[in-house]
């Protein structure tokens, strides 16, 4: 199918399987968001270093939690909601997972434990506002947005069943908590 979506449609996880592999697209709300083009040297760099970080923290500490890159997919879903019927079918850049029994052959059915994108210059408010606010409403725990434009790193946690919080901000030059694990600290000075 391509990717010509038509303006009143509202898209689900049915009409995503008809995409190819090629169509690099997300689902958000119903409606169809094209990826960015190949992300740059400096945005998949950053990715590698996190998913090193955390893949050692969590076979050092015997952990259950799973961490896959993108393109993986994230298949949100209400308490009440048939997947099939799902409206939101996103591709995190760094999906974290410790509930093994929401993972299946095409990816996540649920929402993840903690969810981290590295913002693109082609499309900043989409982890800004659209993705932000989707991840509050599906009560992701975890949710950083992390920009090597400006070198900043925001990151929201759950407050009980109230959403998000206020972000907590960071800097390249800090260690930064990873609040689903009790003693974590990523140190992105390091990724200079």
């Amino acid at each position: 199918m391509a990717i010509n979506a038509i303006n009143n449609k509202v898209y689900t996880y049915v009409d995503y399987l008809t995409f190819t592999e090629n169509d690099s697209i997300e689902i958000i709300e119903g409606r169809i968001l094209a990826m960015s083009p190949a992300p740059s040297r400096i945005h998949q760099k950053i990715i590698s270093k996190i998913i090193t970080e955390l893949n050692n923290y969590i076979t050092s500490n015997n952990g259950e939690c799973e961490v896959y890159p993108a393109p993986f997919d994230v298949i949100l879903v209400n308490d009440d909601e048939e997947v099939d019927n799902s409206k939101n079918i996103v591709q995190p850049d760094i999906s974290v997972i410790c509930d093994k029994d929401k993972l299946n052959d095409k990816g996540c059915i649920g929402s993840p434990d903690m969810i981290i994108e590295v913002v693109s210059p082609y499309n900043p408010n989409n982890d800004y506002i659209k993705k932000l606010n989707l991840y509050d409403k599906y009560k992701v725990k975890e949710y950083w947005i992390v920009n090597p434009m400006k070198n900043t790193i925001l990151v929201y946690t759950l407050e009980d069943d109230n959403g998000y919080g206020m972000p907590v901000n960071y800097t390249f030059k800090d260690k930064v908590k990873v609040n689903i694990y009790e003693n974590l600290q990523i140190d992105f000075n390091s990724f200079n």
